[in-house]
């Protein structure tokens, strides 16, 4: 996709760039997920309004990662000025992974121009212009939507995954998978998408060849999970960018999935035939 053109919804131009940016910045919302201190003390990119991620996660025990609820959103989004036609660009200086979740959440919220800044903010401070000054914002009667199309999927769906032609995936670190994760389930940690000196994506060859290495291809369906569906916003983001049109996310992730007595394996990634099985639906 031409990367010169604002298209609607998270698709192949979720991801863009810092120059991309920069020749629209009176065109979109900026809006920076970090802690407030670092967006005031630090610095944003010029125009970026605040929305810290503690702000768009679920306050509740156990709950870290799920949905804030539609009264909450509504609030935060009137109050950064933010319209529910506004093009958003988001970013944090984590190599994106807290702006996807913010990004995940709109889009859940009916929002539907939405992007992620390639590279993080380090992608935009290296080479440009940053303040310290926070812009005046006019509140908006922001309201949530249904989305065109939702990605959710609850327990029982991954349940049927599971015996399935479905790729599940699970996002979080070798070592956390080796020690729970659903029947099946391939592991792909999702940093092995990120450069770690550029901060942002790896070309998109080299992202094919690691994602086809795992089984996830863009023929399959795929349903991504992690703990608290932080760590799979990124991934969901990525598949989005590279054309990937049946994803699905699973809110609840392994945090859920325990809760309710779910089967799990321990060892090594096994695709689908080998490790020793507990639990149950």
């Amino acid at each position: 996709m031409d990367e010169n053109a604002i298209a609607s919804g998270m698709d192949e131009n979720a991801v863009v760039s810092a120059a991309w940016l920069a020749d629209r910045l009176d065109e979109v919302r900026v809006v920076d997920v970090r802690d407030e201190w670092e967006y005031e003390g630090i610095g944003h990119v010029p125009g970026a309004v605040n929305v810290p991620f503690d702000e768009f996660r679920s306050g509740d025990s156990g709950d870290e990662g799920m949905l804030p609820g539609a009264g909450v959103w509504e609030r935060l989004m009137r109050e950064a000025g933010i319209a529910a036609d506004d093009a958003i660009v988001a970013y944090d200086d984590t190599h994106g992974v807290f702006a996807a979740r913010f990004l995940v959440t709109a889009e859940l919220y009916g929002h539907r121009d939405l992007h992620l800044l390639d590279g993080d903010y380090s992608a935009w401070s290296r080479e440009r212009e940053t303040t310290t000054e926070p812009p005046e914002i006019e509140p908006t009667t922001y309201e949530v939507r249904d989305p065109e199309r939702s990605p959710l999927v609850g327990y029982d769906e991954v349940l049927s995954a599971i015996d399935s032609d479905d790729a599940i995936v699970d996002t979080r670190e070798p070592w956390e998978y080796e020690e729970a994760h659903v029947p099946g389930a391939v592991q792909l940690d999702w940093r092995e998408l990120v450069d770690d000196e550029t901060r942002g994506l790896k070309p998109r060859e080299e992202l094919a060849e690691i994602l086809d290495a795992h089984g996830i291809t863009p023929d399959r369906r795929i349903v991504l999970y992690c703990n608290t569906a932080r760590r799979i916003s990124h991934t969901y983001v990525v598949l989005r960018h590279l054309g990937y049109e049946d994803v699905a996310f699973y809110e609840g992730s392994l945090t859920e999935w325990e809760a309710r007595g779910g089967p799990t394996e321990a060892g090594a990634e096994n695709a689908r035939d080998g490790a020793d099985a507990t639990g149950g639906p």
